[in-house]
């Protein structure tokens, strides 16, 4: 299908369900409650046919010089009962509207959270954000005035149809013909709605987009005097959704018109009809008045009915967002509740068997047959120039990504055939940037090990030198952090997310420019820290400084996505020219390598 036809028919595929059946997805958990309500709707819209007769009744008792008693009693019961199950039924049918929202957004939240690494890449948080929150709002109205209001108003609009023919079918066939222009008209709006209601939901997410892209960059945006740049695009954004939404706005209001036009009109040639016909005897005045209190009375299910239609194309355009959603790549569902530990406590051995890998099909290759080996224990370091393809080393063994051509190998079983929660137990990874999750700084270091003895705790603190840190904070490690650890510095983040990695017990740890702003003192500690552990462990490090590839068991250079060498520091010094070079430029000098002293750093490695 192409991406015009795909459009048309709603933003859906050939081979997906289309928008009734995906709500109807959502409502089946809560489908008795729904068909409650629904009864209730129903039973509301009989008392209310039942108004009609009475009344006839009333005036016919009037005309005879009978008594009204029993019909005004009968006629205040109604009304009564009119209201207070209807306000019963929309109760229930808002409290399951609420109820569908929740299953929604409780299943694309978790969706979300399982997506592929690369779709998120290729995505803006703030629109993914915008799917998940005012995109599901929309099956709130679709539910109640939809599903439940095509089906109720249905009902009762036939029903009415039906008692006006028992009436008179000759105002029957008028009030049909009038009613049947209104339905043509209406025809032709609902797909416009539909359009329109997209482009609306759309500009929303871009907005949401653009506010997030400032908001993750505000000192950044303040610093460069950007406010009032980021400003006219955030409000670009904002106004293409009120365009949108006030397009749509307008053609619900032609077609909400339509109805009210066509009863009006239904109104006028009834009573023009009717009089005729009271006028020559074929009916009597209380039978004009009955249909007459029928032609307003179809007035609510006819409205409902095309409110129906006009929501429907509202919150179908929301599902197809959502369906974009779940189009993107995701990992396997998880089983467990909580992350799990790995269970074996051996280091694990890796290899990398003639890699390629492409961040996407239209990108150039990142790697071009990478091939290195790692046993078991023992710290590997990896160096090269910025943009090697070091970094995407670690994104291939967690498997963030997969490779393009070639094998990535743990422990000899290519991680393709490894359960993803499995694989991931057995790594400990901090990355760069070492994030830092609102919230306080016990939640944080816990967030990979949920359950950790207090004793396994401090002594991990102590490892990652987090102690004095502790005791500075006001409230210890139930201090919040901040948004995104904004209360630490870059350092303490960093120490932050190692102890989080030392935390799961790793069998493969992962260092990526974990030491790039820590002091000379934290970082020399923190570096015989990392020695002590790869005597127990396996540990991979992205080298940052040469002190630390000193110590190395052995140094994997690479360079434009290639290994170039793979050896000890001297070694490498005597027969590789690249790390020569680098270790003359971009490390420490070997004469500050050989004891404290100030640290001259790389540039952080970016995500390549």
């Amino acid at each position: 299908m192409t991406d015009q036809a795909t459009e048309r028919s709603g933003g859906r595929r050939a081979d997906e369900p289309p928008a009734w059946r995906v709500l109807l997805g959502y409502v089946r958990p809560h489908r008795w409650a729904l068909l409650a309500g629904a009864l209730l709707s129903l039973v509301t819209g009989a008392t209310g046919l039942a108004l009609p007769l009475v009344a006839r009744s009333l005036i016919e008792n009037l005309t005879a010089d009978k008594a009204i008693s029993g019909a005004l009693l009968w006629l205040t019961l109604l009304v009564v009962a009119n209201a207070v199950i209807g306000a019963l039924g929309a109760y229930v049918l808002q409290r399951t509207a609420e109820s569908v929202v929740l299953t929604a957004r409780r299943s694309l939240t978790s969706y979300l959270l399982r997506l592929r690494v690369s779709a998120v890449d290729a995505s803006e948080p703030g629109d993914l954000l915008s799917r998940a929150t005012s995109d599901t709002t929309l099956l709130r109205a679709m539910t109640t005035q939809s599903l439940i209001g095509l089906g109720t108003g249905g009902l009762t609009l036939v029903a009415t149809l039906v008692m006006m023919g028992v009436v008179d079918l000759v105002l029957l066939g008028v009030t049909a013909g009038v009613i049947a222009v209104a339905a043509v008209v209406i025809g032709v709006i609902a797909p416009l709605i539909h359009r329109a209601s997209k482009r609306a939901q759309k500009s929303v997410g871009d907005m949401g987009a653009s506010l997030e892209r400032v908001l993750g960059a505000l000192r950044t945006v303040k610093a460069a005097g950007a406010e009032r740049r980021e400003e006219r695009t955030v409000h670009a954004a904002a106004e293409r959704s009120w365009e949108a939404s006030v397009e749509a706005a307008k053609w619900s209001a032609i077609a909400g018109n339509t109805v009210g036009l066509a009863m009006q009109g239904a109104f006028i040639t009834v009573l023009a009809v009717g009089g005729a016909r009271v006028a020559t005897g074929a009916i009597e005045i209380g039978t004009l008045v009955a249909f007459l209190l029928y032609v307003f009375y179809l007035m609510a299910p006819l409205q409902d009915v095309v409110q129906a239609i006009t929501q429907y194309q509202v919150g179908s355009a929301a599902i197809s967002r959502m369906r974009e959603v779940w189009r993107m790549p995701a990992e396997p569902e998880r089983s467990d509740e909580e992350p799990a530990r790995s269970p074996s406590e051996e280091p694990a051995a890796l290899a990398f068997e003639g890699v390629r890998f492409r961040y996407a099909p239209d990108l150039p290759l990142v790697h071009h047959g990478v091939d290195f080996a790692v046993p078991p224990r023992g710290m590997t370091a990896f160096v090269g120039p910025s943009g090697a393809g070091k970094t995407t080393v670690f994104s291939l063994v967690e498997r963030f990504y997969d490779v393009t051509d070639g094998r990535v190998t743990v422990d000899g079983r290519d991680v393709l055939e490894w359960d993803l929660p499995e694989l991931r137990a057995a790594i400990g990874y901090v990355e760069q940037d070492a994030p830092v999750l609102s919230g306080t700084l016990r939640d944080n270091l816990l967030f990979g090990a949920p359950v950790t003895s207090e004793a396994e705790l401090a002594g991990t603190l102590r490892t990652a030198r987090l102690e004095s840190l502790v005791e500075r904070l006001p409230e210890g490690l139930d201090t919040v952090v901040g948004h995104r650890g904004t209360k630490l510095s870059g350092g303490e983040r960093q120490r932050v997310a190692i102890a989080r990695a030392l935390l799961r017990r790793p069998r493969l740890l992962l260092l990526d420019e974990a030491t790039s702003q820590l002091d000379a003192v934290n970082e020399a500690a923190l570096r015989d820290t990392v020695a002590d552990i790869s005597r127990r462990t396996t540990v991979l490090v992205v080298a940052h400084r040469l002190s630390t590839v000193t110590s190395a068991d052995r140094i994997v250079v690479m360079e434009a996505g290639r290994v170039r060498a793979v050896g000890t520091h001297s070694e490498l010094v005597a027969a590789n020219p690249l790390y020569a070079e680098l270790a003359a430029t971009q490390f420490l000098t070997e004469h500050d390598a050989a004891g404290p002293g100030p640290a001259v750093g790389v540039t952080a490695e970016p995500a390549s």
